[in-house]
């Protein structure tokens, strides 16, 4: 590989062998390479919504603290070295070549095992591993599941503490048909006499984590039971919300993202930072956490990215994110006409994905995307039981379209996927003529 370009295209070249869950891969390569995961101090966070959003506010709110803040979060929105980023900054091109360059040899020798090739997960998870422990050398890595928890290839990390955001209905095919088997599968990142943090809301889902937590001595503060957020005040800019636990509480805290689930996936990163304060692992400022709380962002997460007309985009792909995304419009736009332009895999129900809407007052428009799971428009059209609904080939298309025709009181409102979401984004920051007032540096 001689260059970036070289090895993110390897890298990539990875993708069709798929997901393959278990950990023995993970641990082979980290074995070679001398266990860099070791030497990282972790924070794990797993959940079927919010993994993003509460790695952005912990990010936030630790580099405010005045510490060294890795992330290993996927997808990307706009480059794939934001994955592996440090407080904010994606890893260089040059240290991605040569950590590539590291490992690629130990991928073609794992191959031609028993074992077989490792996914492109694993191995950017790997790469993300010897670049926090080898050369970015941050205080703490704040490391995003990928897909389940128990399996995943970030499940080999000792860390610090655990967060479980939430249990949805996603990854059925993969994690299981009910809410305790894909609970079973989000809890195995629980680890022996290391607290765990969960914002899981149904009942059976928190008696999996309780038990899981019991099995594994690890001490369990659960949202809305050791924890609550209570809000103030919103607007269409930021919410304002009271933090009440069991050890410390904060009268006032404000955040940018907008929504009830927000305001929980900030709840969930100031308990963390209350535990680590506890733990003797941090120093505990509260001004300054609430400042890094205030300034978190997080791209495609109910993003306003136009103001006029009023542009979101919103990565919803399950039944509880687009919940969440109904809920979060009827409450910051309640008088407004929605205007969806929507994209999706091909496992997604748009029947049952939709189903909050269609009392609502919004017309969609289903397209399709350059991805090899991406549904086609109709498919998309022919699920969809909302009364208001066309169909086109071309996203642009569909958005320029939108965006002509809108009237005062409508906004648009682009979602169904992270990885459409982040090519609209990069669009829409490409083409400035679509509307004079695009936000700049989102």
């Amino acid at each position: 590989m001689r260059n970036v370009e070289e090895a993110i295209e390897w890298i990539h070249s990875l993708l069709p062998f798929g997901i393959k869950p278990g950990l023995k891969r993970m641990e082979w390569m980290l074995a070679r390479l001398g266990h860099p995961e070791r030497e990282l101090k972790t924070i794990h966070i797993g959940g079927t919504n919010g993994k993003g959003s509460t790695v952005s506010y912990l990010r936030h709110m630790l580099e405010a603290s005045s510490y060294k803040v890795g992330t290993f979060t996927s997808p990307y929105i706009e480059c794939f070295e934001e994955r592996i980023s440090v407080n904010g900054e994606p890893i260089p091109g040059d240290d991605l070549l040569e950590c590539a360059s590291k490992v690629k040899p130990l991928v073609e020798e794992l191959e031609k095992t028993e074992l077989g090739s490792p996914t492109e997960f694993e191995v950017i998870t790997t790469i993300g591993f010897l670049y926090f422990a080898t050369v970015s050398k941050p205080d703490f890595v704040l490391v995003e599941v990928g897909l389940g928890g128990r399996l995943d290839s970030t499940n080999v990390i000792d860390p610090l503490l655990s967060i479980i955001t939430s249990i949805g209905h996603d990854h059925m095919h993969i994690l299981g048909d009910s809410l305790e088997d894909i609970a079973f599968e989000k809890a195995g990142i629980i680890k022996y006499g290391k607290p765990v943090i969960s914002g899981v809301s149904q009942p059976e889902a928190k008696q999996v984590l309780k038990e899981k937590a019991a099995e594994e001595k690890a001490a369990l503060k659960q949202l809305n039971e050791d924890f609550e957020q209570v809000l103030i005040t919103r607007n269409a800019a930021s919410q304002m919300f009271s933090f009440y636990s069991q050890r410390l509480s904060f009268d006032t805290c404000t955040i940018q993202m907008a929504g009830k689930h927000q305001r929980n996936n900030a709840a969930l990163a100031l308990e963390a930072m209350i535990t680590l304060g506890e733990l003797g692992i941090i120093e505990l400022d509260t001004d300054l956490v609430l400042k890094g709380l205030k300034n978190a962002s997080w791209a495609g997460r109910f993003e306003v990215v136009n103001k006029e007309p009023v542009i979101i985009l919103d990565g919803a792909h399950n039944e509880e994110g687009m919940s969440a995304l109904a809920e979060t419009l009827t409450s910051h736009y309640p008088d407004k006409h929605y205007k969806l332009v929507m994209a999706a895999t091909k496992e997604k129900d748009m029947k049952k994905l939709l189903a909050p809407f269609e009392t609502m007052d919004a017309d969609f428009t289903f397209t399709t995307f350059d991805f090899f799971r991406a549904a086609s428009e109709r498919e998309l059209y022919e699920q969809a039981l909302v009364p208001h609904k066309r169909m086109s080939i071309s996203w642009s298309e569909a958005i320029k379209d939108a965006v002509g025709n809108i009237n005062d009181n409508e906004i648009i409102i682009v979602s169904g996927s992270l990885y459409f979401v982040s090519d609209v984004r990069r669009w829409l920051k490409e083409s400035p003529a679509l509307s004079p007032d695009l936000i700049e540096n989102k």
